[in-house]
């Protein structure tokens, strides 16, 4: 007993001890530093405000910009100054759609409108109409007044009420020209703008307003009347302390405020934010917490010293039972006499009984039927190498083989098509639906062969080990057996199959090296979901392999529409491409092969964007992922999804991409009128851009200037020519869109050479 009450004051001692901390952490909270965390919590608020007052702005900035960009749109140019709406319908409801897109692409915007002044005043809201209240009209005049091209200004809500005053983004079109004769207004949605200012208060209580620096107010979070009276006497607190930014404590009703303000520059003008939050929010977690630790460190003291004393008395008699009846009932003093305590003699007896039921588990496993299945396993996937031919045949005698006088088959079994099902599976389904096939092929061979051991993959693939006799006519029999396999997984499982069986082995270690031939024989299966049994005895692999010519031309468009953004056309194109595959009868091999060397065009020309593919997709191994996947539905899928999409996001989220698709979209002109006679402001002009910004934007995107660009496309045209067909020097030339003459001073500066030398050195 003098053990069992040195164990419970000990178990009580640690209880105490490692209690004390908590109560000594709390009480420092509660007293001492309960007054520097209130001033670390008011520090952190006003940090909190500044940052999210930064949120604010780049809010407004993106607005601001993405309008910038939107009215240099080619779509809003001088045209439009003549245009005749009520005829030219195609127009107005392209600029109908193009405000639409405009205005989703704006988290602001309450909506987007065009208005154009000319001989008849007409405004798209964004639906095109036509002005004819003089009112109205003398409303949006009051846009040319202002000498900036964009700016802020208050705009009646609506232009069949014009008493009612709300916030607007104003740009005139078009946005190169130094007479403009319209404009493209964004009206602030208040509601949004709300939501967006309530972020600047991080206790969800409190005020936050937006006013220009005479005071006039422009947003507040808040639209009830007492708040518009607290916002007014703040107002005129912040007005009246001047500066830029800042903050105070303010008091108001009897409750204590603490506020920041600071300023956020505008185009046109400079606002004022403002934020008032209670400080009771802020300080009050405070208070709680510490006297939450306190409490809780007192009750868990209280509550260490009740247990420790219940389990001082319950601990100790298990073991005085466990020591009882592994020591057959005798006292606990005699065996902790003869033990030295009842910790060894449970250690030794424990020791004994696993020793005796190992042996008993390792007699036991050798009877049961999933050994057998591990040692298939194993053996099929040639892990047993080491072992003898006779040391296989005896462990498989002792597992209940029969195998002398034998000769070994194996079949793989590969089910596709489940991306076809519509739902009856889901992603993951593929263990249990390998379990399902698993169970009927079992059943199928044991109804028709002796020996036939099914081994389970978990991964739509199966493996059948059969055992005939050396002199028996197998093929009709597997061939049977394989219909039926293939009748009953489409009818149950509604999943294609196919099968390919091995050569006969005579020798079991064989049995590895032909099932991995079966299973590499699958690659050249047909890709497509249908059924298919094939006989490595009775064909060639090698032969049954066609030379595919590789779609280079579709890959080439591939690049292109992703190097531009254009999803759908890229996803349309990839599917082509395989279609391409499928028609020319690739294996899967072949299929999987062409589509990886797909994938690895497409990641070298986002290198050549400047993107890196690692950052783009992670870490994650893409062609290892992709080599796992074995139907045409589910290729697709995987590169649209991991692919195109992540990359397209990226790349609309850059601040130069539409300047890059304009730069695509000049040299795809280049590249399909070289020919002709092209110059920097006829490409100008398609592009709808001016030629000196098409020849900066050129310059930055490509690296070399306009012309340098246009030269090197056709010289590298006129070589190809000069190496490939017989035409004359001068016909190479119109076709590359020079004369004679100057194409052969050009040509010999380009590349040190006359097109004639450059012609006979390459025939050499």
């Amino acid at each position: 007993m003098l053990r069992g009450k040195y164990f419970r004051n000990s178990l009580a001692l640690i209880l105490v001890i490692s209690s004390i901390p908590g109560l000594i952490v709390g009480g420092v909270i509660y007293g001492i530093a309960g007054g520097w965390l209130e001033q670390a919590l008011l520090q952190l608020h006003k940090s909190q405000i500044v940052q999210r007052a930064s949120n604010v702005d780049d809010q407004f900035a993106y607005m601001e910009t993405s309008l910038a960009h939107w009215a240099f749109d080619p779509k809003f140019n001088s045209n439009l100054y003549e245009t005749l709406f009520y005829r030219d319908f195609e127009i107005a409801r392209d600029i109908t759609k193009t405000l639409n897109v405009m205005q989703g692409s704006t988290p602001l915007a309450k909506n987007v409108e065009l208005y154009l002044s000319g001989p008849q005043s007409t405004r798209f809201h964004p639906e095109y109409d036509a002005v004819t209240d003089k009112a109205v009209e003398a409303m949006y005049q009051d846009i040319f007044t202002h000498d900036n091209m964009a700016f802020w200004m208050q705009l009646a809500a609506d232009p069949t009420d014009l008493q009612k005053q709300s916030l607007a983004l104003v740009h005139k079109i078009p946005g190169v020209d130094t007479h403009p004769f319209g404009a493209v207004i964004v009206r602030i949605n208040e509601d949004k703008a709300a939501n967006l200012l309530t972020t600047l208060t991080p206790y969800n209580v409190g005020e936050t307003f937006v006013m220009q620096s005479d005071g006039n107010m422009l947003l507040t979070s808040s639209k009830n009347s007492d708040s518009a009276s607290f916002n007014e006497v703040l107002k005129q607190e912040v007005v009246s302390r001047g500066g830029r930014e800042g903050s105070f404590l303010f008091d108001y009703n009897k409750n204590m405020y603490t506020v920041s303000y600071g300023t956020l520059q505008r185009i046109g003008t400079e606002w004022m934010y403002v934020s008032a939050s209670p400080i009771s929010a802020i300080t009050e977690p405070v208070d709680f917490v510490s006297k939450l630790i306190l409490s809780a460190s007192a009750a868990a003291l209280l509550l260490a010293l009740i247990l420790s004393w219940y389990a001082s008395r319950k601990i100790y008699s298990p073991v005085r039972r466990l020591v009882a009846l592994l020591n057959g009932h005798q006292t606990i003093t005699n065996s902790a006499a003869e033990h030295h305590d009842e910790f060894t003699l449970i250690e030794k007896q424990w020791v004994h009984l696993s020793r005796e039921s190992n042996l008993l588990q390792s007699k036991l496993e050798e009877q049961l039927e999933h050994v057998r299945e591990g040692f298939l396993l194993q053996l099929i996937q040639g892990f047993l190498y080491s072992y003898s031919e006779e040391d296989l045949r005896e462990r498989m005698r002792g597992y209940g083989w029969e195998v002398d006088g034998k000769q070994f088959i194996v079949m793989h079994v590969q089910l596709t098509g489940l991306a076809n099902l519509e739902g009856r599976f889901t992603q993951g389904d593929e263990g249990l639906i390998t379990f399902a096939a698993a169970n009927m092929v079992e059943e199928l061979s044991s109804s028709r062969l002796s020996q036939a051991d099914v081994i389970n993959f978990h991964d739509l693939s199966l493996g059948l080990l059969i055992m005939l006799p050396s002199e028996e006519e197998y093929k009709e029999a597997l061939y049977e057996l394989s219909s039926d396999i293939v009748n009953g997984i489409n009818k149950i499982l509604k999943l294609q199959v196919s099968i390919i069986i091995s050569k006969p082995a005579t020798a079991i270690d064989q049995i590895p090296s032909f099932y991995e031939e079966a299973k590499q024989a699958s690659g050249y299966r047909n890709f497509v979901s249908e059924n298919q049994i094939m006989d490595l005895e009775s064909i060639d692999t090698a032969k049954e392999t066609n030379e595919q010519r590789y779609p280079f031309a579709l890959e080439r468009e591939i690049v292109q529409a992703i190097r531009t953004g254009q999803q759908p056309e890229a996803e349309a194109l990839i599917t082509s491409f395989l279609d391409a595959l499928l028609e020319r009868g690739a294996k899967e091999m072949e299929v999987q092969q062409s589509m990886l060397q797909l994938l690895f065009s497409i990641f070298h020309a986002i290198r050549q964007l400047g993107m890196d593919p690692n950052q783009l997709f992670g870490t994650a191994n893409m062609y290892e992922q992709f080599t796992s996947l074995r139907e045409p539905d589910k290729m697709l899928g995987w590169f649209s999804h991991k692919i195109i999409r992540p990359f397209v996001r990226e790349l609309e989220a850059r601040s130069d991409v539409q300047l890059k698709k304009v730069v695509e979209t000049a040299k795809i002109y280049l590249q399909q009128r070289y020919m002709q006679e092209i110059s920097l402001d006829t490409c100008a002009d398609y592009t709808g851009m001016n030629a000196v910004a098409l020849s900066k934007a050129f310059k930055q995107v490509t690296g070399i200037n306009f012309i340098d660009y246009l030269t090197e496309l056709r010289m590298d045209k006129a070589k190809e020519l000069l190496r490939d067909t017989e035409h004359k020097i001068n016909d190479i030339a119109v076709q590359v869109g020079y004369q004679h003459s100057y194409f052969n001073r050009i040509f010999k500066k380009h590349t040190g050479f006359t097109p004639s030398q450059y012609r006979d050195m390459h025939r050499i």
